[in-house]
């Protein structure tokens, strides 16, 4: 092979920005091999392998790039990663399954498994106490993010998109004084002054207890998912939305209540 076939050095780490969704001092970090090591071990834990194309399988990627580059060396491990965990947590909604996957306290990957319906009954009953053939609410989907993405400090997108499910659960385009439209409002609001993400609002703040807050409430439809779906872009600069966050909760309801046809 001439040196001029011979693969390229990279120029540049592969850091966890370039590859998944986060922010902060995490999205800098160049992906070590531990911390691949750590995932697929998760991984392994929740479902019995690795999956195919998931963050285990991406992280492993980077960090061989990133070793074959010089910059990390076998054994490294990213402070976050090493300090906040690399974790894989598996929540039980009305008729599915959600598994997100966490590197230092930040979602990189999401899973929603449907469950059949006899097991969505028995799981309703015991979580949530709805009956067999109760479809699932914006509220009771918005209360679902609080299991995924609780700790995600509110912004403009996510403050948009809770707007949008309560304008269509309660049918009204009026924003109820004291709601959880106007908290997530007055919340982004603040933490676009604060610079500590510890310090900010979380999701949970505004979301727990989310189908009482409402004034009133409706099964999930397509219609009002690609609503909320719409608000979170138009609000968010990455024009995407978060994983595990209100869009994607309000998506996975809609889609479990067409399947289940109810």
């Amino acid at each position: 092979m001439s040196q001029e076939e011979q693969p390229k050095r990279p120029q540049e780490p592969v850091t966890y920005g370039d590859v998944f969704e986060v922010s902060g001092e995490l999205a800098d970090k160049p992906i070590a091999p531990e911390d691949a090591n750590m995932m697929q071990a998760a991984e392994t834990r929740v479902f019995g392998h690795t999956q195919k194309g998931g963050a285990a399988a991406v992280m492993q990627s980077a960090a061989t790039a990133n070793k074959r580059g010089g910059f990390v060396h076998p054994g490294d491990t990213t402070d976050l990663a090493a300090e906040r965990g690399v974790t894989v947590a598996q929540t039980d909604v009305p008729g599915a399954r959600v598994t997100t996957e966490f590197v230092g306290g930040q979602v990189v990957g999401q899973y929603v498994e449907p469950r059949p319906v006899a097991t969505a009954a028995a799981m309703e009953a015991e979580v949530v106490g709805l009956s067999l053939q109760s479809a699932i609410t914006i509220g009771e989907a918005l209360e679902a993010t609080v299991q995924t993405a609780g700790n995600k400090p509110v912004d403009q997108s996510d403050a948009a998109a809770i707007q949008a499910a309560e304008v269509r659960a309660c049918g009204t385009n009026v924003i109820a004084p004291g709601g959880i439209a106007a908290s997530a409002q007055s919340a982004a609001n603040h933490n676009a002054t604060i610079d500590r993400d510890e310090d900010k609002i979380k999701l949970i703040d505004v979301l727990a207890g989310a189908t009482g807050n409402l004034a009133a409430d409706k099964a999930v439809t397509r219609q009002d998912a690609e609503g909320v779906v719409s608000a979170e872009l138009r609000n968010n600069p990455n024009l995407s939305t978060h994983p595990g966050g209100v869009a994607a909760s309000i998506t996975a309801a809609a889609r479990l209540n067409e399947r289940a046809d109810i």
